[in-house]
C-alpha cells in the first residue's frame, strides 16, 4: 500500500477534519512511499523508534506524536535524535490524537468502555470528547470499579473521594482529561474516570461527593491504537503490530 493511500484511509476513518486539536493529526514525518510493515504504539518515544528500526518496520502509527502546540520548535537534543532516527531509516510517522480518543468504535474511550463492560449512553465536554454511560454489572461501588480497573489495566489506579458510593451513572475520558471532572459532576455522574490527576481534583471529589479514579494516562490509552492495528490487519491486510512500552504514569 502507498503511504498517501494509508494516510488518506486513516484520515477518513478517524474523521480528522472534524477535530480541533493541539497537534497535527495524520502524517507527521514522511518516509518511504511503500508501506509494508507498521509498528503501532501509544507514544513515539525513542524506544519505540528503536524497536521499529530493529524490527524492519517502515511505518510508525501512534496516539502521541510530535509538534505539540506551545512546544519549542527547535530541532535539538532529544527531538533531533528522534527525527534523525526516522529520517535516517526512511520511516514514516502517523499520529492521531483526539481523533483516536473520540472514534465511536476504535477510540480510546470506546475501547476502554468495551474492556470494562461500560455501556455508553452519551457524550459531554468540548467536542463531545467525554463519555457517559452505565456499568453493565449492577450494584457496583466506586471501589469495585477501581478494583476492576486494576485487573484489566494491570495497574493500580488512584481512587479519591467516596469509594463506597454506588455507581449507576459513570463518566470517563482517557488520558489527561481530569479537567472534565466538574462537567461530569454537572451531568449527574456518580463516578468519573480518567488517566491523570491534579492536586485540586482530590478536593473536588471530597466536596462534591463524586469520587474520581486516575487509572493512568498510558494505561487508559493503550486500547485505541491496538484496535486500530487489528483493523488494519483485518480490513487492509497490512502487517500492523502493537508494542506496549510500560509507563507508570
Amino acid at each position: 500500500m502507498r503511504l498517501n493511500e494509508l494516510r488518506q484511509y486513516l484520515d477518513d476513518l478517524l474523521e480528522t477534519a472534524r477535530w480541533h486539536d493541539y497537534c497535527p493529526n495524520g502524517l507527521q514525518v514522511e518516509g518511504r512511499d511503500e508501506v509494508r510493515r507498521i509498528l503501532c504504539g501509544v507514544t513515539a518515544s525513542q524506544a519505540l523508534l528503536d524497536a521499529a528500526v530493529a524490527g524492519g518496520y517502515d511505518t510508525l502509527l501512534v496516539h502521541h506524536g510530535y509538534f505539540w502546540r506551545g512546544e519549542d520548535g527547535r530541532i535539538t537534543g532529544i527531538r533531533r535524535h528522534r527525527l534523525g532516527t526516522l529520517l535516517g531509516h526512511d520511516i514514516s510517522l502517523l499520529a492521531y490524537h483526539l481523533p483516536l480518543d473520540g472514534h465511536p468504535m476504535l477510540g480510546n474511550n470506546a475501547q476502554l468502555a468495551w474492556h470494562m463492560a461500560w455501556e455508553g449512553k452519551g457524550h459531554f465536554g468540548d467536542q463531545d470528547i467525554g463519555w457517559v454511560g452505565v456499568p453493565r454489572e449492577a450494584g457496583l461501588k466506586a471501589r469495585d470499579i477501581a478494583a476492576n480497573l486494576a485487573i484489566k489495566l494491570e495497574r493500580a489506579p488512584l481512587l479519591v473521594g467516596d469509594g463506597e458510593r454506588a455507581v449507576s451513572r459513570i463518566a470517563w475520558c482517557s488520558g489527561g482529561a481530569q479537567g472534565l471532572f466538574e462537567q461530569a459532576i454537572a451531568i449527574g455522574a456518580d463516578l468519573y474516570v480518567s488517566g491523570e490527576i491534579s492536586e485540586q481534583t482530590t478536593h473536588l471529589a471530597r466536596e462534591s461527593g463524586v469520587p474520581y479514579i486516575a487509572a493512568g494516562h498510558h494505561a487508559t490509552e493503550r486500547y485505541g491504537v491496538q484496535a486500530l492495528a487489528h483493523h488494519l490487519n483485518d480490513k487492509l491486510g497490512l502487517v500492523a503490530d502493537f508494542l506496549d512500552l510500560p509507563n507508570p504514569v
